[in-house]
């Protein structure tokens, strides 16, 4: 094995009430990679926030999004402080896998996601879909 950090121990993983700290008072941006249509339902209410899925819905079931770096990267820059969150905190651990093997240097994964945000008593807000 080479010396890559590969390993999700390498990933700094904090609780809800840290990120919302975070959020709220030390420059930080969250980055939500659920699916839009996840997003849309509901998500944390920060003033920094960027939905970047790092997978996508199909028929055939949830496939990893290809650009999803690529869109990471001309949003941010690798010295940005970030905190990665999802649904439960399973697609940000390998999400902020990816974006520290990428270099990026302030990578925090938001540990219980969304589902513990909420069940957290933390603020939300809703997308309302215009069809």
């Amino acid at each position: 094995m080479e010396g890559n950090k590969s390993s999700s121990g390498a990933v700094e993983t904090i609780d809800v009430h840290q990120a919302k700290d975070l959020l709220d008072d030390s420059g930080y941006t969250y980055i939500d990679v659920r699916t839009t249509e996840e997003f849309n339902n509901g998500h944390v209410d920060v003033k920094n926030i960027l939905n970047i899925p790092y997978m996508f819905s199909t028929p055939e079931g949830r496939v990893k999004n290809p650009q999803f770096l690529e869109q990471v990267m001309s949003a941010c820059n690798k010295d940005d402080k970030l905190i990665v969150g999802c649904q439960s905190g399973v697609r940000s651990l390998h999400a902020s896998v990816v974006l520290l093997e990428s270099e990026f240097k302030h990578i925090k994964n938001m540990g219980g996601g969304y589902a513990a945000w909420v069940e957290s008593g933390l603020s939300v807000k809703k997308t309302k879909s215009e069809l």
